[in-house]
C-alpha cells in the first residue's frame, strides 16, 4: 500500500478506531502510540549487480506500558492528524510504499506491510503481514523459486550446493 492510499483510507473512515493486526487474530494493543514516523531512501544493489532506489515511509507503533489496560484504541482521524503534523515537517513521498514497525515481548520487532485493510462497523482493522526475502536478480543469477525449494528440501550443509 502506498502512503497516499493509507492516508485516504484514514480521511475515509476517521471515525473508526484504528486497529492492527500484527499476526492473524493478534492485535497491536488499544495502548499503541504512533512514536515516530521515518522517511527513508533506499539505495541498494542487488545480488545481479543491478542498483535501485525508492523511499518508504515507516510508521512505529509502540505500546505504552502505564496504559496496558486501555480498551479504546486510536481513532484513524488522530492518526490522520499525527501524520498531517509529520507531513508539514518533513513531507512524506506519497507514492511511497508504507509500512509499519511493531514489536513486543512475544513478537520481535519487524517492519510489516499492508495486507489487507477491513472496515468494520465501529473499527478500520490493518492487517499487517511480513515480506519474505527474494532473490532480486532471480534471471541473472538463475535461482528460482522452485530451485530455492528443491534446495530446501535436499541440500545439507558441507555438500556444496548451500
Amino acid at each position: 500500500m502506498k502512503t497516499k492510499e493509507f492516508l485516504s483510507i484514514l480521511k475515509e473512515q476517521g471515525n473508526k478506531e484504528l486497529i492492527f493486526e500484527f499476526l492473524p487474530g493478534q492485535m497491536v494493543g488499544a495502548n499503541y502510540h504512533i512514536t515516530e514516523v521515518k522517511n527513508t531512501h533506499i539505495d541498494a544493489v542487488d545480488c545481479g549487480g543491478r542498483a535501485d532506489a525508492w523511499n518508504e515511509t515507516v510508521v512505529q507503533l509502540w505500546e505504552s506500558p502505564s496504559e496496558k489496560n486501555k480498551t479504546t484504541f486510536l481513532k484513524a482521524a488522530k492518526a490522520l492528524s499525527i501524520l498531517d503534523r509529520v507531513n508539514s515537517m518533513r513531507p512524506m513521498d506519497q507514492e511511497a510504499i508504507i509500512r509499519f514497525e511493531y514489536g513486543n515481548d512475544s513478537f520481535h520487532t519487524a517492519q510489516l506491510f499492508v495486507k489487507e485493510t477491513l472496515v468494520e462497523e465501529d473499527a478500520l482493522v490493518i492487517s499487517l503481514s511480513a515480506a519474505a526475502t527474494a532473490c532480486k536478480a532471480e534471471e541473472l543469477c538463475g535461482v528460482s523459486v522452485d530451485t530455492l525449494k528443491d534446495l530446501a528440501t535436499s541440500c545439507n550443509p558441507g555438500t556444496g550446493c548451500c
